[in-house]
């Protein structure tokens, strides 16, 4: 079996199960949710409901502002307790509606369609704009947007992201088993939307029983195999791997005529295509030496952190670090009393010996940061431009095309802080040009 990559990545410790071998639990939406405004990249949405409010399951709880913005529902019925700000995964405190959950399900009439593969290109992004459905690999970027390409540029690939190469997490490979007709369908519905010619779904090759599953209802469209390796499932990595083609310096996936979604990201599309079903429930992985039963679990957007470690049997031992994402990309919290959005694709708790930070060495000049660099960067360059403040030498070295994927850091032998410093300087970057801008 040929597997398509990439150049670059590592091979970390993937420990994925034994998530990944368990089905799907489905998690009861708790007494109270908090549900915020801003669950995407681009403009909160504006509150439709106040303190004392009814609302009904589904029923849509904060309108978009703008394109780049998403709609937000209620996930169970009740009463509204408060509008006000909250701790979210981010760090940042946002506008959220807390519900109280009266236990009815109680939903608000949804408009489904029996057949919704006949529906026209317009038809499937309304219902896509209408339940507020984002990137659920945790980036959250607007579908629709994703749909909508600038200047209405031409699309050949549609590819499905499989891959899931982030460690521990597994919740798109649960759903590529046990959801394997509907992920089929959404991948349609979504392909059709974009008017894509090729339809494809990469998955690693370790998830040979997705695979498996998606050939039944896959009809025409491609599944290709892809070597297991990180950053896999990256954009321009994936479409390298795919197609061939590169995304260009600071450009994206549609300018070189290619459309990428995650695998929850199609799910909820066909269930809101076919069901009429808004964006209020996720699947999300819980993983990690400090959780006692790993697994995946359907939740209620709005349920807290710590209420679905609870469901996977509660914590082990003294606990370092709590991760919304997997370990390469994840944000460490806080706190636990922050709540799923639609981008927590997984929660991941690390025992304190797992959380030791290393004192970082002199840099060796072995270029092994280089060899891996999925972006064809020079990450010891870049680190030693931002130490010195030489924003415009870091942009030179090319720190605006970092993806973030921490091979660097986790391949260096002196243990060298390279990602966080060229955050560093992504973030001066960009603080310079708006400052210039002004």
């Amino acid at each position: 079996m040929k597997k398509q990559t990439f150049w670059g990545g590592v091979h970390p410790e993937y420990n994925k199960q034994p998530a990944s071998e368990a089905a799907i639990q489905i998690l009861p939406a708790p007494e109270q949710l908090v549900v915020p405004l801003q669950q995407h990249v681009g403009a909160p949405a504006q509150a439709l409901v106040k303190k004392g409010d009814e609302v009904l399951a589904g029923q849509r709880i904060g309108e978009a502002q703008g394109f780049v913005s998403a709609h937000v529902h209620a996930p169970v019925s009740g009463s509204v307790a408060a509008v006000e700000p909250r701790p979210h995964p981010s760090g940042k405190q946002i506008l959220s509606v807390i519900i109280d959950n009266d236990g009815q399900d109680r939903w608000a009439p949804l408009e489904s369609h029996l057949d919704p593969v006949q529906l026209s290109r317009d038809q499937i992004k309304e219902a896509v704009t209408a339940a507020g459905i984002v990137g659920m690999g945790g980036a959250g970027f607007p579908t629709h947007v994703k749909l909508a390409p600038p200047n209405q540029a031409a699309i050949d690939f549609f590819i499905l992201n499989g891959s899931e190469c982030e460690p521990y997490l597994t919740a798109d490979h649960r759903m590529m088993v046990e959801y394997a007709e509907d992920v089929a369908l959404g991948t349609r519905l979504l392909a059709k939307a974009c008017g894509a010619k090729r339809v494809v779904i990469g998955i690693e090759t370790n998830k040979m029983d997705a695979m498996q599953a998606l050939r039944k209802h896959a009809g025409n469209i491609e599944i290709v195999p892809l070597a297991v390796k990180y950053p896999q499932g990256g954009e321009k990595q994936l479409i390298k791997a795919i197609t061939g083609r590169e995304v260009p310096s600071n450009g994206l996936p549609h300018e070189c005529g290619v459309i990428v979604q995650n695998v929850g990201t199609v799910l909820a599309a066909a269930q809101a295509v076919r069901d009429g079903r808004p964006s209020t429930h996720r699947v999300v992985t819980v993983a990690g030496a400090g959780v006692q039963s790993p697994g995946n679990f359907l939740v209620a957007i709005g349920t807290s952190f710590q209420q679905v470690i609870d469901a996977a049997g509660g914590t082990k031992g003294t606990i370092g670090k709590v991760l919304s994402g997997g370990p390469m990309t994840g944000d460490a919290q806080i706190t636990t009393e922050v709540p799923v959005v639609k981008a927590t694709s997984g929660i991941l708790v690390l025992s304190e010996e797992q959380c030791v930070l290393p004192d970082p060495m002199p840099c060796i000049k072995c270029a092994r940061c280089a060899d891996v660099c999925p972006t064809y960067l020079l990450p010891m360059r870049i680190e030693r431009a931002a130490i010195l403040g030489r924003w415009d030498e870091s942009e030179e070295y090319g720190a605006m095309d970092c993806i973030e994927c921490g091979c660097c850091s986790y391949i260096c032998p002196s243990k060298r802080y390279l990602l966080h410093y060229i955050r560093l300087a992504k973030n001066q970057i960009a603080t310079v040009k708006q400052t210039q801008s002004n």
